[in-house]
């Protein structure tokens, strides 16, 4: 089960490698645990990293013991071939080994092969070997002394309890060695190759390789000039594409390959570009086995018919496979074994479009045929080679067969020592671990290993292979990463426990009964277990932008009335966001609890809501930054300072909201929501590729991200992506996005794809059904409902060449919409809008009044940029479009002290190229869009500059 030999050039052994007989390693110093890890390969040099980056974090010192005969560490079975050939079949943006940061890879194939490098690239997979082992270098190298590696280039054969009285367990060598390991994680990868399928006459037969990937296995097959030329490869998976481009390398000019199957099918390929993965919402997919397939199929299909891919559908249903696998019983899951897995295989692992081409050069001229058929049996030739009959009544005469089936199912039928001791049943009539689902790998709870009585008897963990029986998928880099961190944290928590304070205000380390409940970011709170779950349920919903929030925020409050978070939860939402709650009382409720009961941080946000409440807008900003910086993880605090969807934030200078953003990494590290707002930084910042693999990470943990969903709406909208960005819209909103608190929003950016394509009538359908009164009302309905119309107007009609019927009146959105808002909007971003709306009612009165308005505010935002951006839309209004359109193109540069994103801000831009379209400077129009299509590809830009020119 351990990592072959690595095949190619080694550069050198692992620092802190052992070199020579191994002598045992002594327990660790008191207070220095030692963690050993058996497999060396991507999920043991995975687990590695992990724990290396987590103990450094905790000042926690670690000697980690790696076991296993490769010679380096980060290669293993998969990653150590040195065949060009051998391409991941995984874009590199999805193979970063730091969950936290799914751009790393990408970023290292920069700086290594800065002309080839590129997210959706299939790199070789010996690059990725490489790029691992440097990051585990670097961990080590930065904290030199404070954690080592050492690695025993050995095989493990048994695992046994520590001695009584001794915490831990002890791994036995196959040279007789015994480590002891404060805890152990088993990272062996996957089996070798199963080959109970081939007749004896064949596996006995020098001419038979029984697994391609043992070291050398293929070069006799490659060089081989004597025999038949043909070679017959058993199995038409990825392994077989991958051993097909191999053998032709210097293969003979007149060998042709015969690959054969029981479907004597190849995988698919992937698609062409990048597509964003479309994550379902499977709470209703029941719990049987035909009910699964049936939604799994109408997801597919919605999918194609959406007129998106179905690939896409696949990525999406992978990150919900293993909560799909856990409401399957155990024939279900064998139901699913025998008759779904090898087709759910090739949608599911599919070949490079590299890889695809060349299979399918080979296939068009005859290199490389296709079967369907079982090996019956295999006699010698003379001169060498084998006579091979199959099922489908070919008999092929080969120089070699080509073992190209996959791993075994079964890891009781593996014939590894480590894994037969495990599963033996003990002295004391029980075995240390229990085969899974089919065998495919182990019980475990939550990583850790379970033993026949279901007590977790040793502190052993696994990842990886050994989770395929619990989770299914769990083969691949990006689940393994984040297993990989997943069993870090664990094992560092039992074996060098943070400290915890109590509710007493004792510290302790580990788990104590009467500690006081956490909330989902693991501070404390001062509240009975009951309203503490309801407090998590809102909070949770207000990281997610869903509808609720504050319905279990009062149940919170009415389960414990002492509960001072839950009150000044809810006066923060009514004050920040508009939510229907009753601030004041809240507040009065707050600040009472919190003298009776409360630690430092909730009365300190309790403060803080007093002086956002009451106090001057820079006073209260100032106070709620103060609070973010003292308790970073505050979740609610954190909410109400970073600009979002829900949230003004504190600060209407981006630069100092990215700063805000960056700043909090060290405190939030991988976590969904964090990923989910500094998507939407890096997306501001015009960092849309990593604005992308952010939010997808993102969504990859909580499909149902509104922040995360939020910016690769934008991503996909200023890449231009629009068919896609519709696509994936609409199928977040009907499933993830279905109680998002602000659909409108999501709706109005999918009405700027369909815009950008010229659709009127999609938009006019999407207008009266998603973002019509009363279905959006508010400061909704004028930021998006009421900004959507008076684009559309500048956007189309005759000017620019586009038909079209009339754009749906506005004044219907403005009775929405409360008059103080329209006329005493509170932030630039409002006023902006409120300008908008005005001018799309030719309500002159109405602007004049808001000019007024902003003109005397205390706010320079307001009194200069508001106030040229209200005189240009008067202008407008006089039909004086060369005024306006000098007014506005004086203004462009300002924009972004408005707030709100660069697609809110386009709306100003099209309403200029309207102003210009209607002056003698028509020219300056097609020289703005022209510059713009430079930037981003719009459809219907192409069109209008065609218009402008003609």
């Amino acid at each position: 089960m351990t990592s072959s030999p690595h095949s190619g050039p080694t550069p050198g052994p692992t620092p802190g490698s052992s070199t020579g007989p191994s002598t045992g390693h002594p327990r660790a110093p008191i207070g220095r645990p030692t963690i050993v890890v058996i497999g060396a390969g991507a999920a043991g040099a995975l687990t590695c990293l992990h724990l290396a980056r987590t103990a450094a974090r905790r000042s926690t010192r670690l000697d980690l013991v790696v076991v296993d005969p490769a010679p380096r560490v980060g290669t293993g079975t998969a990653f150590g071939t040195w065949e060009e050939d051998h391409l991941l079949n995984v874009p590199a943006a999805g193979m970063s080994a730091l969950p936290e940061d799914p751009g790393h890879f990408v970023a290292w194939r920069r700086r290594t092969s800065p002309a080839t490098a590129h997210p959706y690239e299939f790199v070789p997979r010996r690059e990725w070997a490489r790029y691992l082992e440097e990051v585990l270098r670097g961990a080590l190298a930065e904290h030199a002394g404070e954690i080592t590696l050492t690695h025993h280039p050995r095989r493990a054969v048994a695992l046994d309890p520590a001695d009584a009285g001794t915490d831990g367990a002890v791994v036995t060598l196959d040279d007789g060695t015994r480590l002891h390991g404060d805890a152990v994680v088993l990272g062996t990868g996957l089996p070798a190759p199963a080959t109970d399928w081939a007749p004896a006459a064949l596996r006995a037969s020098p001419f038979f390789v029984p697994d391609p990937w043992a070291p050398g296995a293929l070069d006799v097959v490659r060089r081989d000039r004597s025999g038949p030329a043909d070679v017959l490869l058993v199995g038409t998976g990825l392994t077989a594409v991958d051993v097909a481009l191999t053998t032709l390398r210097e293969a003979r000019p007149d060998r042709t390959l015969h690959a054969t199957s029981r479907s004597g099918r190849l995988p698919h390929r992937h698609a062409p570009s990048m597509l964003p993965p479309v994550i379902p919402d499977v709470s209703d997919w029941g719990h049987d086995l035909d009910s699964l397939r049936g939604h799994v199929h109408l997801h597919l299909e919605q999918a194609r018919a959406d007129g998106g891919d179905w690939r896409a559908a696949v990525d999406g249903l992978r990150f919900r496979l293993s909560a799909l696998w856990q409401r399957l019983d155990e024939e279900s899951r064998k139901g699913f074994l025998a008759h779904d897995a090898a087709g759910w295989n090739r949608l599911r692992h599919r070949m490079s479009p590299t890889s695809h081409r060349r299979v399918d050069d080979l296939l068009a001229t005859g290199t490389l045929t296709l079967g369907a058929g079982r090996v019956l049996d295999a006699a010698p030739l003379a001169g060498g080679g084998l006579r091979v009959h199959l099922s489908d009544g070919d008999v092929r005469e080969v120089g070699w067969v080509v073992n190209c089936t996959g791993p075994r199912l079964d890891v009781r039928e593996v014939g590894d020592p480590l894994l037969d001791d495990l599963l033996r049943t003990r002295a004391d009539g029980r075995s240390l671990a229990v085969a899974a689902t089919a065998g495919m790998g182990v019980c475990t709870v939550e990583g850790r290993l379970r033993d026949s009585a279901g007590r977790l008897r040793v502190p052993v963990w696994t990842l990886g292979a050994l989770r395929r029986g619990e989770l299914w998928e769990s083969t691949a880099v990006p689940e393994i990463r984040a297993q990989a961190l997943g069993v870090a944290t664990a094992v560092l928590d039992a074996v060098a426990p943070v400290p915890r304070r109590l509710a007493d205000g004792r510290l302790v380390s580990g788990h104590h009964p009467v500690a006081r409940p956490r909330d989902p970011l693991g501070l404390p709170l001062s509240a009975t277990a009951e309203a503490a779950l309801a407090f998590n349920a809102g909070l949770e919903r207000v990281m997610r932008l869903q509808d609720g929030a504050e319905e279990q925020l009062r149940e919170a409050a009415r389960l414990d009335p002492g509960f001072a978070l839950a009150h000044a939860a809810l006066a923060l939402l009514g004050h920040e966001s508009g939510a229907a709650t009753d601030v004041l009382g809240s507040l009065e409720a707050a600040e009472q609890a919190v003298t009776a009961r409360g630690d430092d941080r909730e009365r300190s946000l309790v403060a803080v809501v007093r002086a956002r409440v009451d106090g001057p807008r820079a006073h209260g900003d100032a106070a709620l930054l103060g609070h973010v910086a003292a308790y970073p993880r505050d979740v609610l605090a954190v909410s109400a300072a970073v600009p979002t969807i829900a949230f003004s934030g504190v600060t209407d200078v981006r630069r100092e909201a990215w700063e805000l953003v960056e700043g909090l990494a060290p405190a939030y590290g991988d976590h969904w929501w964090y990923l989910s707002l500094l998507a939407f930084t890096r997306q501001d910042q015009d960092r849309f590729e990593e604005a992308g693999l952010l939010a997808e990470s993102a969504l990859a943990c909580e499909p149902a991200s509104g922040h995360a969903a939020h910016a690769l709406a934008h991503v996909l909208y200023e890449t231009g992506q629009h068919e896609q960005g519709r696509v994936w819209l609409d199928h977040w909103i009907a499933q993830n996005g279905r109680s998002a608190n602000h659909r409108a929003h999501f709706s109005w950016h999918a009405a700027l794809h369909e815009l950008a394509e010229g659709d009127t009538e999609a938009v006019r359908r999407r207008y009266y059904t998603e973002l019509a009164p009363p279905t959006v009302t508010g400061v909704r309905a004028l930021v998006d409902s009421a900004s959507l119309l008076w684009r559309w107007r500048m956007t189309t009609g005759a000017c620019w060449g586009v038909d079209g019927d009339p754009v749906p009146p506005v004044a219907p959105v403005l009775a929405a919409v409360d008059a103080e808002l329209l006329r005493h909007p509170p932030t630039p971003f409002t006023a902006a809008h409120a300008a908008l709306g005005l001018l799309a009612a030719g309500d002159d009165a109405g602007l004049a009044e808001l000019g007024d308005h902003v003109r005397t505010s205390t706010d320079p935002v307001m009194s200069t940029t508001v106030a040229a951006l209200v005189d240009g839309f008067e202008r407008l209004l006089r039909g004086d479009h060369a005024g306006a359109a000098l007014r506005l193109q004086a203004l462009l540069p300002a924009l972004p002290d408005l707030g709100g994103s660069a697609a809110q801000r386009e709306v100003v831009e099209e309403t200029l190229l309207f102003c210009l379209r209607h002056t003698d400077r028509a020219a300056a129009a097609g020289d703005l869009l022209r510059a713009r299509r430079a930037r981003r590809p719009w459809p219907l830009d192409e069109r209008r500059v065609a218009a402008a020119l003609v």
